[in-house]
């Protein structure tokens, strides 16, 4: 029996319908746009790396995600950037935990002159600790990484090789390198990188206390005349890398797995271009022709027994919060001997 005309009809204006429908474009997914605030200029290797950072989120979520940087804190100021990642100013921040200080009780001990090898080892232990212990003092944005620079050294408009040569010098420094500082014997003057140069330059600050990429990444090389190793007590400077929450939680769920997954990543990429840039920096006031002094032995122990008390005052006010600052230390030290065993 053959089929009705109609029949064949419905049939076929069914078929294309669902054609139709089928072969249709999907709907295009709203890009995700995103703002982060950089406190590095453009040029420095830590501004790259997180420009890196943002387009290889961009590349792994297929565009869905475009993160716009704004270098320079030309969108907040570097003592703002956690303040305003919490208040959406920017949705990302990266900056330094010292710029705040007194708002991190417990990071604050990262920073301290422990005698940190290199930037890598710096890193790599903020990331564990902050992973161990997770800080209630983060629990107003989403932490994503952090990383932190090699060993600061003192570079100086004048020569210092001993305390006695120190005592007195107005010493640009922030956040708990000012306690070295006076602990030291000489005068702190707080201030951000991006000050410093002009500082310099002027007299207002005689020296600095600094990671030596510093010198290079900032142009301050220019600056001063003597480069003193200070690595015995090698302080390092801990910057954040957070989200403001709000923004976190709104991503779709393989989005946020992203953001874990590179930001990971970044870690050692983070620590290996401290390295790179405080091998740049040397070859930088090489060039200069500044001078380099080396501490002797008995020099340097005398440096360490000046700013031990620093060390205990943290411990002691730690816990006087019930933070386990002194436990927070035990493991740093044992990483900074693991690491330097392993070299």
């Amino acid at each position: 029996m053959s089929m009705k005309p109609w029949v064949l009809m419905a049939g076929a204006a069914g078929l294309a319908a669902l054609c139709l429908t089928a072969c249709k474009p999907a709907e295009p997914t709203e890009t995700i746009k995103l703002s982060y605030s950089v406190f590095f200029p453009p040029t420095h290797v830590q501004c790259i790396a997180a420009t890196n950072w943002a387009h290889e989120i961009q590349q792994r979520t297929g565009g869905r995600v475009q993160i716009t940087v704004y270098p320079a804190g030309s969108l907040t100021k570097a003592d703002q950037c956690y303040e305003g990642v919490i208040k959406g100013i920017s949705d990302l921040g990266m900056s330094c935990f010292a710029y705040t200080r007194g708002r991190f009780p417990l990071l604050e001990g990262l920073d301290l002159p422990l005698g940190y090898p290199d930037g890598a080892t710096a890193t790599r232990l903020a990331n564990t600790i902050i992973q161990k212990y997770q800080p209630a003092e983060l629990n107003d944005v989403k932490m994503l990484y952090v990383h932190a620079h090699g060993p600061g050294i003192l570079a100086s408009k004048k020569p210092v090789h001993s305390l006695d040569e120190l005592k007195g010098m107005k010493v640009r420094a922030t956040g708990l390198s000012a306690k070295i500082v006076e602990a030291l014997g000489a005068t702190p003057v707080a201030m951000s990188q991006p000050e410093t140069y002009e500082a310099l330059a002027k007299g207002v600050v005689e020296a600095t206390l600094c990671p030596i990429e510093t010198l290079k990444g900032w142009k301050q090389g220019e600056t001063i005349e003597y480069v003193v190793d200070a690595t015995a007590i090698g302080y390092t400077t801990a910057m954040f890398v957070v989200m403001n929450k709000d923004k976190w939680a709104a991503l779709p769920a393989d989005v946020q797995q992203v953001f874990t997954e590179v930001s990971q990543e970044w870690i050692a990429k983070h620590g290996a271009a401290w390295d790179e840039a405080d091998q740049a920096g040397r070859e930088f006031v090489t060039d200069l022709k500044r001078q380099f002094i080396h501490l002797p032995e008995a020099e340097q122990q005398r440096w360490k027994a000046a700013v031990k008390p620093i060390l205990d005052d943290f411990a002691k006010q730690a816990k006087e919060k019930n933070l386990p600052g002194e436990a927070m230390l035990a493991d740093i030290q044992a990483g900074i001997q693991a690491s330097k065993t392993s070299q």
